[in-house]
């Protein structure tokens, strides 16, 4: 495994082209199980996660032609059973369900693994195909569905919010006979995106972006292009990391309206942000303010940028409470800070940070994709050397990290542990 040595104490300054995102390319992999012809994505990133999609899928049979951050998707399926040796890496894999499903009537994928922030369940998953018509059963650790004539349109009402159960229901309602209602659906970026490619390939959907989606099935999706929009999570670590290090930094090639609640935050903490059509600057020339903060479903404060945010607050003036309310595990990242001098007390959902002027430099150890982050905005506000350990999480959803941040003054070196 690897490590980072970060040689901190820079303030950061200069430009980043943001990279597609994560979250949107791994839906939009999986629905390429769904074309009858070709989908070709671009701005793919390049990272741990979409290989291990990209892995997933060339196990089940389909054609996969990369070059660069273009990828195309043919071919049937050969196989419909996604293994434990697949899943097991990425809790993003139990989106294959859906295609799968929807195209082929049956459907044998393992419980996901993956970051250990919470259980993130697949029950509404699994409840979402049944109320469309699925038989589904849970043996020997897999998730069995079927449906022999097909899956049949219905109103779908989520009880809460959930991304991937959104999107799983999107794709397989887009197969499905007759019109679907997904009620309380999840309104996230990535769900506008998926959405698009989608109707690009054929679908007929509407409302994706608002908490009603409407599903008019088709029979079949044929051929589609569709451009990966750019890592809101990704460009809102860089604000952060340029305010934390009292830097100015660009981002290109994004859209600033995605990160809204973020950049009203950051405003408030003090940081200068100026806005364009594809870009944003943020800087800072003092200490953050200490505001609050509580997680919430998009457009509200996005969990994802949870700990990287922490961060920032233990450097800020004054005191601080977080609120986690979309994972009930989501602090990991506490006791690492916490030994960087970080005075940070957890209290159930929430945590009280009180900010200090100065972290100090320790050996640390990464303990999912975001706190892994979020130990590098620490280590990039602290004087001295901070190594951080097991930092294969960063590269599940991280392209390119270190250079793009070295590039703007950072000092980080990538080592074998």
């Amino acid at each position: 495994m690897d490590k980072l040595v970060i040689d901190g104490g820079q303030k950061l300054s200069g430009s980043i082209k943001i990279s597609g995102a994560k979250n949107a390319a791994l839906p939009l992999l999986a629905s390429g199980l769904m074309c009858s012809g070709t989908l070709q994505l671009s701005n793919v990133p390049e990272l741990a996660d979409t290989v291990s999609m990209i892995e997933l899928m060339e196990h089940l049979g389909v054609q996969i032609a990369r070059t660069d951050i273009k990828i195309n998707i043919s071919g049937e399926a050969k196989t419909l059973d996604a293994p434990y040796e697949q899943v097991r890496k990425m809790r993003a894999s139990i989106l294959v369900l859906g295609p799968l499903l929807a195209r082929y009537g049956s459907v044998k994928v393992s419980l996901p693994g993956g970051c250990a922030i919470g259980t993130r369940p697949v029950d509404l998953h699994i409840w979402a195909m049944q109320q469309l018509g699925a038989i589904v059963e849970l043996a020997d650790g897999y998730i069995k569905a079927r449906c022999k004539n097909g899956l049949v349109g219905n109103k779908i009402v989520f009880p809460i919010v959930s991304v991937g159960a959104t999107e799983n229901a999107m794709m397989a309602a887009s197969l499905a006979k007759g019109r679907t209602q997904i009620i309380n659906a999840a309104r996230e970026p990535e769900i506008i995106d998926l959405g698009n490619c989608l109707n690009a390939m054929g679908a007929k959907i509407t409302g994706h972006g608002t908490d009603t989606i409407i599903i008019e099935g088709v029979d079949t999706l044929s051929n589609a292009s569709h451009h990966v929009i750019a890592d809101r999570i990704e460009a809102g670590t860089f604000a952060i990391a340029a305010v934390v290090t009292q830097g100015d930094i660009t981002l290109r090639d994004i859209n600033p309206i995605y990160l809204n609640s973020l950049f009203a935050v950051l405003e408030q903490t003090g940081a200068t942000i100026q806005i364009g059509e594809d870009w944003a600057r943020i800087s800072s020339n003092s200490r953050a303010k200490s505001i609050d903060i509580a997680t919430q479903p998009y457009p509200g404060f996005p969990t994802d940028l949870q700990a990287q945010y922490m961060c920032l607050m233990a450097t800020a003036d004054g005191s601080s409470k977080i609120t986690e309310t979309i994972f009930e595990n989501r602090f990991m990242h506490v006791p690492e800070l916490m030994r960087m001098s970080a005075d940070i007390q957890i209290d159930g959902r929430s945590c009280i940070v009180h900010g200090k002027p100065d972290l100090k430099p320790a050996p640390v150890m990464a303990t999912d994709l975001r706190a892994s982050v979020c130990l590098v905005l620490a280590a990039l506000a602290t004087a001295g050397k901070t190594t951080i350990s097991r930092i294969y999480h960063l590269d599940r959803g991280y392209a390119n990290l270190e250079e793009k941040l070295n590039n703007c003054g950072a000092r980080i070196q990538r080592q074998a542990e």
